[in-house]
């Protein structure tokens, strides 16, 4: 998680309007992304940081949500193994 410093979190805005689909939420950040690029040029450095990017995304939802509610699922309904 990037875990910056609370003065800089106000500059980031909060936009994601809660009708969003996911499918808006995947177009909204492959907007973005490509933006990026275009700003910053393309290079296999930039993508390859912009995958990792993701992948720690990804990676920080599992670890902050989905194992949790995975772990009261298991209470609830039983393990599998």
């Amino acid at each position: 998680m990037p875990y910056i410093k609370k003065e800089h979190r106000e500059d980031i805005p909060d936009i994601f309007p809660i009708k969003w689909t996911v499918g808006d939420l995947n177009y909204f950040f492959t907007n973005t992304l490509r933006n990026y690029i275009e700003v910053k040029g393309e290079s296999y450095e930039l993508y390859n940081s912009l995958i990792g990017v993701l992948e720690c995304c990804k990676l920080e939802l599992y670890r902050r949500k989905i194992a949790d509610y995975e772990d009261k699922k298991i209470v609830e309904n039983g393990d599998v193994w």
